[in-house]
């Protein structure tokens, strides 16, 4: 089981259904209304923020997008 597979399995039935919502809203590369931000020191990496949890992803130039961690914040979250 990879580390997003594990990270979904931990959150709670609303909040996986939230962050799927996302995803989907990503494949389909329909970013209005999500709260994403790029990260600083970062050319190709942005979160977005849902409640308390964080979706760390990763976003090529040719718009393939790969997921890096599902965390709630705390003061690990952005540390890679």
């Amino acid at each position: 089981m990879d580390k997003i597979q594990k990270a979904l399995k931990k959150l709670r039935p609303r909040e996986r259904q939230a962050v799927k919502q996302i995803f989907q809203k990503l494949a389909n590369g329909a970013l209005a209304g999500l709260d994403l931000q790029k990260l600083k020191g970062r050319d190709d990496v942005y979160r977005i923020r849902k409640g308390s949890l964080r979706i760390i992803y990763r976003m090529t130039s040719d718009h393939q997008v790969f997921i890096l961690a599902i965390e709630r914040r705390s003061n690990t979250t952005y540390n890679a």
